[in-house]
């Protein structure tokens, strides 16, 4: 499995100091929900303390979690692909404080820095990659769990 990757202490300090520029702090009680499936993504948080939950809907009445989140951890990456809507929704879990970052103004920084652009877009496909095999690993141990229990 890939190595879970942190954001901001990946990238190299001249290019983190860029981005950082553009962070505004911010900090959400637990239980809050941050953002919503299908809603617009037009920013994005790199946790520094507490936990989130990544939720996708069953249904009406049903959310099932896919991933937990915690300090340095990035949150929101859909901000950077169109049609720019969450793919998953996600809620403090605890109490959480976070960096947070407008999509459009970190966008325009990585126009002009375009070496900044290609480590970020980088960076964040490694984070993405992370959670897929993560994901993978979890589907297949439910899948083990089900076929021991005659489930399957």
């Amino acid at each position: 499995m890939t190595k879970a990757i942190k954001l901001l202490t990946a990238l190299p300090p001249p290019q983190r100091a860029r981005l950082m520029a553009l962070a505004r702090e911010v900090s959400f009680p637990e239980d809050t929900r941050i953002f919503e499936s299908g809603g617009t993504a037009d920013r994005f948080w790199v946790i520094r303390s507490g936990a989130v939950s990544l939720d996708q809907p069953v249904n009406e009445l049903h959310r099932v979690t896919v991933a937990a989140l915690g300090a340095g951890d990035l949150l929101g990456w859909s901000w950077l692909f169109p049609p720019h809507e969450w793919d998953f929704g996600a809620v403090a879990f605890s109490p959480v404080r976070a960096y947070e970052f407008d999509a459009a103004a970190v966008l325009r920084l990585c126009e002009e820095d375009p070496e900044l652009g290609l480590l970020l877009v980088r960076k964040v496909a490694e984070v993405l990659a992370h959670r897929l095999e993560a994901t993978r690993g979890k589907l297949m141990e439910q899948y083990a769990m089900h076929r021991r229990g005659g489930l399957v």
